[in-house]
């Protein structure tokens, strides 16, 4: 299982989101253009000591992540607009978990390269959630849904 950050813009978000992928062994994949240098102090101090431990690559495009030997298989955009409940999505082990910016989200040509939408329920008090909060909340269900949270554990 993947994270892919599709051009990122704000240093603690994507930080935050290396913190996650430490903590569950996930690889993070960022796809440029990135908002930020990742010599950036915020994203630095979002992520810890954390950094030694993010298995990170970064990409000049998706279309080059892609590419790449050994990627996930199936690639599953996140996006408030559309998509299926993130808790009854049937995700994979070899699913790449694809969220955008933090301002705009998933362009729709990048949506529609997508296998597979899934959406976080909210009440329509807020239009989307931050970024690395959604991305803790796919993960979480993912790793459920295909068992990977139960070796965390043990």
């Amino acid at each position: 299982m993947h994270i892919v950050l599709f051009e990122p813009e704000i240093p603690p978000n994507t930080g935050n989101v290396a913190r996650l992928c430490a903590a569950m062994r996930v690889e993070l994949h960022l796809i440029e253009p990135l908002g930020f240098s990742l010599e950036d102090r915020y994203l630095k101090r979002a992520g810890l000591d954390y950094w030694p431990n993010v298995r990170l690559s970064v990409w000049p495009c998706l279309a080059a992540y892609r590419e790449q030997d050994g990627a996930c298989k199936r690639l599953v955009a996140s996006s408030s607009r559309s998509g299926t409940p993130v808790h009854r999505f049937a995700f994979t082990p070899e699913d790449a978990l694809l969220l955008g910016p933090e301002t705009r989200g998933l362009p729709e040509e990048v949506l529609q390269e997508a296998a597979q939408r899934v959406r976080i329920p909210v009440y329509d008090t807020v239009r989307s959630l931050n970024l690395s909060t959604a991305a803790g909340i796919l993960l979480t269900q993912a790793m459920i849904c295909t068992g990977a949270l139960d070796r965390v554990d043990q």
